[in-house]
């Protein structure tokens, strides 16, 4: 994704005061001066070039925080990348809630409106679907023929209110402890779907003697079967030909419930959205995510909520996130998070540096501390509320962070297992990525990939490199959220992204 070094001068940013790296907004050629430098070797696009000598062992400064440290000496003009930066842990100051302040909301009347299904227990929807959950991948196969028999027969078009209906299969379900904490977080992560409000109607299908026990799942959330709930496992029904009969025929009398949905005007604040950044690169932190992050908090000024996510992708900034919380408490949670993880990694043998990929470092990132100072600027800068475990229900307002991986489709899952009813996805690299029954914004950092990948990019930010300001771009991402919410396809939509999507984060050993 490299462009030709340009033939007038190349474009150069500092970020901050304090850095002492400069970044690549265009590709420099060896030899080629830029700020009353050299460089050195070819600084590709995107990448940091020494705006100073760099000690060994000194650290090296973007967006005025410590992304690593000199391997070696680094002289001005040199690139400055994996061969001569490198990961340390150091310590930070938390100073839980010093940023913290009341966030004013505007009055309801003054909130912005978008178009959405108001549901019965007052939550709204985005998009309005039927789901097909699985206990277990032993029931997938069934679900999916289930899906494509409705699809094939061709009776949805009689019903255009219905967004389409969704196999959401997984990999896991038995073979686990089901007194662990990988049997709750499914749990959690199943309720949520079957609750979130784009989902308007649910059959819930099982094998019958799995871990994963439907009866127990229903027994814990007090759920009963009604006409936008069914359950069945295929041994109570009698295999394979009779469930997928059954559910074909629960859905065919779903169909009508769901189709007297109607959208109505609903202010903004009904609105809970996730927060997702993939094949990230050198431009995310710089474009895309601190735009996002202004669209952010519009948002919250218009009452709504917004999910920070991907605890190793925040790790190395979590201290400019406990600055903003509202109370030391809630600052201490996402320490232990943050904690939590550096145990989870250590007993796997792995360490949290393994991220950036190598797509990522292609990109111009180098170490896991810059790509979360630039992933942490998608949740802006107002004062979190409030932190979640994976899949737990988001019940406050403003901006919040849920514990996740950093892999974008289990991230994503336990987002939208918290009632998320719209996503925004920022790329850099150039990510292929959609999330039913929630739709997905995808957002490009550089303007040579959102050219490249132009039928799954819905925006551009690549242009505030352009003279864009911030401020306008987050403005144009926000309206964009409350058109997709009312009901304007996104890109990945209209690619029919989503049903392979949904993937529950499994922890603990598979027995």
């Amino acid at each position: 994704m490299d462009i030709p070094v340009l033939d007038r001068t190349p474009r150069v940013l500092r970020l901050h005061g304090a850095d002492n790296v400069l970044i690549a907004v265009d590709a420099i050629a060896q030899g080629v001066s830029v700020s009353g430098l050299v460089a050195r070797q070819r600084v590709m696009r995107g990448h940091k070039m020494a705006l100073e000598p760099i000690a060994s062992g000194a650290p090296i400064r973007k967006f005025g925080q410590i992304i690593g440290f000199a391997s070696c000496d680094i002289q001005p003009g040199e690139h400055v990348h994996e061969h001569n930066c490198s990961f340390a842990a150091f310590e930070r100051d938390y100073a839980y809630a010093a940023d913290a302040k009341a966030e004013p909301v505007l009055p309801l009347e003054q909130q912005a409106t978008f178009h959405g299904f108001r549901r019965a227990d007052g939550k709204v929807g985005t998009r309005n679907y039927i789901g097909i959950l699985t206990s277990v991948n032993c029931s997938a196969t069934v679900s999916r023929l289930m899906a494509e028999e409705i699809n094939r027969s061709g009776i949805l078009d009689d019903y255009p209110n219905v967004d389409g209906v969704i196999p959401l299969v997984h990999g896991g379900g038995c073979a686990l402890d089901i007194k662990g904490e990988g049997y709750e977080v499914l749990k959690r992560t199943q309720w949520g779907y079957a609750t979130n409000p784009n989902m308007a109607a649910v059959v819930m299908v099982g094998l019958g003697c799995e871990g994963f026990q439907i009866g127990r799942w229903k027994e814990a959330y007090n759920i009963k079967e009604s006409d936008t709930f069914r359950s069945m496992t295929i041994q109570e029904v009698g295999g394979t030909r009779k469930t997928v009969a059954a559910g074909v025929a629960t859905i065919r009398d779903m169909l009508p419930v769901v189709e007297r949905a109607r959208r109505e005007v609903v202010p903004a604040s009904e609105l809970m959205l996730a927060l997702q950044c993939g094949g990230s690169d050198g431009y995310s932190g710089i474009t895309a995510n601190p735009a996002l992050g202004a669209a952010v908090d519009l948002l919250v000024r218009h009452g709504g909520t917004a999910i920070l996510s991907e605890t190793p992708e925040i790790y190395g900034a979590e201290h400019l996130l406990t600055r903003r919380a509202a109370t030391r408490e809630i600052g201490e949670k996402l320490v232990g998070v943050i904690k939590w993880w550096e145990d989870y990694t250590e007993r796997n043998r792995m360490n949290m540096n393994n991220n950036p990929s190598p797509g990522n470092k292609a990109g111009g990132l180098t170490t896991i501390l810059e790509k979360s100072l630039g992933a942490a600027a998608k949740g802006g800068t107002t004062t979190m509320t409030g932190v979640y475990h994976y899949a737990e229900k988001v019940d406050a307002k403003g901006f919040v962070f849920m514990d996740t991986p950093g892999y974008d489709p289990v991230s994503a899952t336990g987002q939208v297992a918290g009632g998320a009813n719209v996503l925004c996805f920022t790329t850099g690299r150039g990510s292929a990525y959609g999330c039913k029954p929630t739709p997905s914004i995808k957002l490009a950092t550089n303007t040579p990939m959102y050219k490249q990948m132009i039928d799954d990019m819905d925006i551009n930010c690549g242009d505030i490199l352009d003279g864009v300001s911030l401020e306008d771009k987050g403005r144009e991402i926000f309206d964009t959220i409350l058109r997709v919410a009312s009901g304007e396809r996104s890109k990945s939509e209209k690619f029919g992204y989503g049903d392979a999507e949904f993937v529950p984060w499994q922890i603990g050993a598979t027995m």
